[in-house]
């Protein structure tokens, strides 16, 4: 049988929880509140799989450009290219 290629493949390490971090709050990250053009790290977590950006994004740094829904288009630079991507803001940390 071919193997999958899914979205969440070759991910094991950067998409698993250690064992202490189960108890931290989502719910203080989701009501985080972000400006345009604030600086902020995507870092997954994987317990929040709606609105997760790939995994071949965690742990770039980005720009605040505007906000669809409850959801936040983070501008960043990829290999020269500029990509925006639209991420929850339980994966969104702040820069200082």
């Amino acid at each position: 049988m071919k193997r999958s290629r899914g979205f969440r493949s070759k991910s094991r390490g950067k998409l698993t929880k250690k064992v202490r971090e189960g108890r931290t709050n989502v719910i203080t990250r989701t009501l985080q509140h972000f400006e345009n053009g604030e600086k902020v790290a995507i870092v997954i977590d994987p317990s929040v799989h709606h609105g997760m950006p790939h995994p071949r994004y965690h742990g770039v740094t980005g720009e605040i450009v505007d906000m669809q829904g409850r959801a936040y288009v983070v501008k960043i630079k990829d290999k020269g290219k500029i990509k925006h991507l639209v991420a929850l803001p339980e994966h969104l940390r702040k820069v200082t």
